[in-house]
């Protein structure tokens, strides 16, 4: 049976266990791990592109003083102009200024056409004319809307919606400035909904949840299990040490991978037809499952043998 997954990814590595040498190359539609590097200190783009992030985004906005912007807007695109130490184009994303700012402008002025620029993720956005104004300027650009005030939520729909938005990011810190709310997970709670809400019902893939500042270890892995609580499929790091934990809290778990192989299993034994109404939505979950492990280069251990039962939402009533 031919493993598919409800995103447009193509999956073309093998599955194989997660100490596999060779790292998968994960697509933006698929990328958990988002980090944030200041483009003010060029020092720390070397380890930032050698660590665990699925996507590496050199920021010109927040973390750059305005005094500073010029001389950091002209390091990122000198390092996406270059070459890395095995002769290969540097990549990664950048985060740009406001629509709006005095540095809009100037920034995307300065990213068209530099060879090495996968996206952009703009920040403040409140309306889709942001996303479309900043799509005009850099034509055949990925472009991830940052939301980050009570305004931008409310147009969360219609940015969604907009032809350019490819995906949508929580700028949970300044949304916190903005409306005066608390961190924890209730409070947060319907704003994280909306975000995957309006994702989903424009096609986009899952949003991308706002960093959790100075987290580490287990504390951090409850942050990331929060972000896939919400049906938010990415999250933003702050530094390298953040990654690891962060692609491990969003994707398929040892229980999901298990399930799924032995429902598929047990599905292609029983003659691959439809059985009953939980048979269509655990076939669709089992090959997202599956499709997913592949895609991050994760499969079931040998001689794993435990059962788990299906998820709760493949149940017919």
């Amino acid at each position: 049976m031919t493993i598919i997954t409800e995103t447009a990814h193509p999956a073309t590595q093998a599955m194989t266990a997660p100490s596999a040498p060779a790292a998968p190359i994960i697509g933006p539609e698929l990328a958990r791990s988002w980090l944030l590097v200041n483009a003010g200190q060029p020092e720390r783009f070397a380890p930032a592109a050698a660590s665990a992030a699925d996507v590496v985004v050199y920021d010109i906005e927040d973390s750059v003083a305005p005094a500073g912007k010029a001389a950091a807007r002209k390091a990122v695109v000198d390092w996406l102009s270059g070459l890395d130490e095995n002769g290969h184009r540097r990549r990664g994303w950048v985060r740009v200024n406001g629509f709006g700012t005095p540095w809009w402008a100037e920034d995307l002025a300065a990213l068209a056409g530099v060879p090495g620029l996968d996206g952009v993720m703009l920040a403040m956005v409140e309306s889709p004319e942001h996303v479309t104004r900043t799509a005009e300027a850099l034509q055949d650009v990925r472009i991830v809307a940052l939301v980050e005030t009570a305004r931008g939520v409310q147009a969360l729909p219609a940015i969604a919606g907009a032809r350019s938005t490819y995906r949508l990011g929580f700028g949970v810190g300044d949304f916190r400035r903005d409306t005066g709310f608390g961190d924890s997970p209730l409070t947060l709670a319907y704003t994280r909904s909306q975000f995957t809400i309006a994702s989903r019902a424009a096609n986009l893939p899952g949003p991308i949840d706002g960093p959790s500042v100075g987290a580490l270890g287990a504390k951090l892995a409850e942050a990331a299990a929060v972000t896939a609580e919400f049906g938010m499929t990415g999250k933003l790091c702050l530094m390298p040490e953040q990654t690891a934990t962060v692609n491990e809290g969003l994707s398929p778990s040892l229980q999901e991978m298990t399930w799924a192989s032995e429902f598929l299993t047990e599905f292609e034994s029983a003659g691959g037809e439809i059985r009953n109404g939980s048979d269509l939505p655990r076939l669709a979950r089992a090959n997202k499952i599956l499709g997913l492990a592949s895609a991050f280069g994760l499969s079931v251990p040998q001689g794993y043998d435990v059962h788990f039962e299906a998820p709760t939402d493949t149940y017919h009533c």
